[in-house]
């Protein structure tokens, strides 16, 4: 993975066909988007259940582009190994998902993958300052987490202002995850986000046999965040 500010689109397969995953991680991609998100809930630290790593590992020969897993479970740290075998570029951790982030920020670069920490909207900012220098990406939750299809949360938007003025010039991404839309988008942009995760966003009108709205759900996004 190289690293460019651009922005980029990471439609969430929350909101896919669960009974046709592959093909739709291949319509989407074929569509135009730049990541594909995976999120994990676990029943405990978030109020849904998920996928596992056997899902990642059934989902990554369907992918070309990135794999970007976001972990909402807790403990996180046995699991690691499991999703970077899997086939996750990015592994994302929750900073209030155990005691010791900095060791779960160091086991996941340990892995071979790319490391994530995401702050749930009542986290501040600073709570990732002393991990900025070992991590890759940081996720705004502007939805609490463990349910697609929650509104946009306006109060991240100045967090993501703050995380956009304490990173620098360190190559580290800023993904929104929650609420994102055409509306939405060019908010988080501005301030400082490169990554949008878009589930209901870009999943609404289309299915596998029809993908192109797809496609027009992804471009109204990233024009939008581009305008």
């Amino acid at each position: 993975m190289s690293f460019d500010r651009s922005i980029k689109i990471a439609p969430s397969i929350l909101s896919a066909d669960f009974a046709n995953f592959g093909a739709e991680c291949r319509a989407i991609e074929a569509q135009g988007a730049d990541w594909v998100h995976v999120d994990v809930m676990d029943g405990h630290f978030v109020p849904n259940i998920t996928f596992g790593p056997a899902t990642c590992a059934a989902i990554r020969p369907h992918i070309k582009g990135v794999m970007d897993v976001h972990l909402m479970i807790a403990p996180v740290d046995p699991y690691i190994e499991a999703f970077a075998k899997a086939g996750a570029d990015i592994i994302t951790a929750h900073v209030e998902a155990g005691p010791h982030i900095h060791r779960t920020m160091q086991a996941i670069r340990g892995a071979g993958a790319k490391a994530g920490v995401a702050l749930n909207p009542a986290t501040p900012a600073a709570a990732v300052e002393y991990l900025l220098d070992m991590v890759d990406l940081v996720c705004v939750m502007t939805v609490n987490p463990g349910f697609g299809g929650q509104k946009f949360i306006h109060s991240q938007v100045e967090k993501v202002r703050q995380l956009r003025a304490m990173i620098g010039d360190r190559p580290i991404h800023i993904e929104i995850d929650g609420g994102v839309d055409p509306v939405t988008a060019p908010l988080v942009a501005a301030a400082g986000a490169d990554v949008l995760v878009a589930g209901s966003a870009v999943f609404r009108g289309g299915s596998v046999s029809d993908p192109a709205p797809y496609g027009a759900n992804i471009r109204a996004i990233r024009d939008a965040a581009k305008a």
